[in-house]
């Protein structure tokens, strides 16, 4: 029971970063590999704490908007907007979530920023797709059997590919705010 109560806070802690964080699927597959429970307890587990953790900071940025530039705010305000307004940009917006292979802290991000954009549908479909994906990640956990967590970790963070793919996600969140998006009235 420790160990799983030890998962949910790691899983937890790391999907309220809103950077740098070791990907879920990392460490699902070492305490799945290490301590030797119950993958499906452990997936599911591990969807419920990444799953609170994104709305924890989705919710986060949603109270930090007044410390963002207004014209920042403005501008995603309009892009929330822009995809209200159009069933089919909306249904490609909870299929990115769905499917999105990439981090989705800065995904979760900007839709904390837009008010209009509802974080309950973006949650669904993000369990949805993790549930898939934990569930790939675990039941292939064979290949990451002599790795330690520490290593995944360190290997996360300073793998120049995870830097620049972090460093790009950010800077796409603030180009995103800084386009003026048209609406139509």
């Amino acid at each position: 029971m420790t160990n799983y109560l030890l998962a949910v806070l790691v899983i937890f802690g790391a999907n309220i970063m809103p950077a740098f964080a070791p990907p879920t699927w990392s460490i699902l597959v070492y305490f799945t590999l290490r301590y030797q429970i119950n993958p499906i307890g452990l997936v599911l587990l591990g969807v419920a704490s990444a799953t609170l953790g994104r709305s924890v900071l989705a919710l986060t940025f949603r109270k930090l908007r007044s410390w963002l530039p207004k014209g920042y705010v403005a501008n995603m305000e309009r892009l929330g907007i822009y995809i209200a307004r159009n069933s089919r940009r909306t249904i490609g917006l909870l299929v990115l979530f769905f499917l999105s292979p990439i981090s989705s802290a800065q995904l979760f991000e900007a839709a904390g920023i837009i008010k209009q954009i509802a974080l309950k549908p973006l949650l669904i479909a993000f369990a949805g797709g993790r549930l898939v994906s934990y569930s790939i990640y675990v039941s292939s956990a064979t290949v990451l059997k002599s790795t330690s967590l520490g290593e995944v970790i360190t290997k996360e963070l300073t793998s120049p590919k995870a830097i620049v793919l972090q460093v790009a996600l950010i800077l796409g969140l603030i180009a995103l705010g800084n386009v003026k998006w048209k609406v139509k009235g």
